[in-house]
């Protein structure tokens, strides 16, 4: 049954999702993007970083990071640790390794995470046994991630781009996540190609469904290769994007291992180079903000240093 949403409600729930407390930066300081009248996902806040010598005359690349809730403040996130995403930015811009950047904090959604971050065309190359479990079981009955990016780049990005003094091209627009936050970012890089010049997915989660911890669960076969399929068929042309995805060696990450190689093996096919595509292995991490913090620098780097 179709809720009926009513001005008042709508306008209710905004401010309820926005109510969230703002992160605190390290360095730089943060302002919260207004509330978006979005048509196609729930109001969620949007937290912009900017550096402490932001000067409105310059313009800046763009850096649209998922989980937004986890890259500032530890004391938002249930771990106390944080991507300490300010200042990796601070310290790679003040190196010289990459331009001026803003960060755009996207937090999740709470209990819709698994529905909008999983990419629904890849869903379409799973059987249909394995596409109805992950709907039904995490996805809330219904996939979400093509109306996630329809928020992002018809919603969101104008917004950001009209509000911030942008570089608003895909040469300097990119999007990174984190586990199936790396899954979305990575879409979001194959279905919009001519909005994002490149994308990262740290300890990218290429399995099942991650609550599912039964390793006869979480190391499937059918989504991954679902998720080779579509990479086969729909990643953009080498050349003019860039690719970073990356595993750790414990935990979670150890899951990775088959499908990680297989990336890169696909990415190659598709004409792909070192100057391209980036897919290291990490030893001795795992899957938590620490040690994603630990290593930023180095998508980061890859993805925005001239060519």
């Amino acid at each position: 049954m179709k809720h009926r949403w009513t001005g008042a409600l709508l306008a209710a729930l905004a401010a309820g999702a926005l109510a969230q407390p703002l992160p605190q930066a390290s360095t730089g300081r943060i302002e919260r993007l207004p509330a978006i009248a979005s048509k196609h996902v729930d109001a969620r806040p949007v937290d912009v970083w900017m550096p402490a010598d932001h000067d409105p005359a310059r313009r800046y690349n763009v850096l649209y990071m998922q989980d937004g809730q986890n890259l500032f403040d530890g004391r938002l996130n249930f771990t106390g640790k944080s991507w300490q995403a300010d200042l990796a930015v601070e310290r790679l811009v003040k190196a010289g390794r990459i331009p001026d950047t803003l960060i755009v904090g996207i937090w999740n959604n709470g209990v819709e995470r698994y529905a909008e971050y999983y990419p629904e065309k890849v869903l379409a190359h799973a059987p249909e046994a394995a596409r109805r479990e992950y709907v039904e079981g995490a996805s809330n009955g219904r996939s979400k991630a093509d109306a996630y990016l329809r928020y992002l780049v018809e919603e969101l990005k104008p917004a950001i781009d009209s509000r911030f003094p942008t570089k608003p091209g895909p040469e300097s627009t990119f999007v990174v996540g984190s586990s199936m936050g790396g899954l979305i970012s990575l879409y979001a890089l194959c279905e919009y190609p001519q909005v994002f010049g490149g994308a990262a997915g740290l300890s990218t989660h290429w399995v099942g469904r991650p609550t599912a911890w039964g390793r006869e669960r979480v190391r499937n076969a059918a989504l991954p290769l679902a998720a080779m399929a579509y990479l086969s068929q729909n990643l953009p042309l080498a050349g003019r994007h860039r690719i970073y995805t990356d595993r750790g060696d414990d935990w979670l990450d150890s899951l990775y291992a088959p499908t990680h190689r297989f990336v890169g093996e696909v990415l190659r096919d598709r004409g792909y180079t070192h100057a391209d595509a980036m897919t290291p292995v990490f030893d001795g991490t795992g899957h938590t903000e620490a040690d994603w913090a630990a290593r930023l620098d180095a998508p980061l780097q890859f993805l925005m240093s001239p060519r």
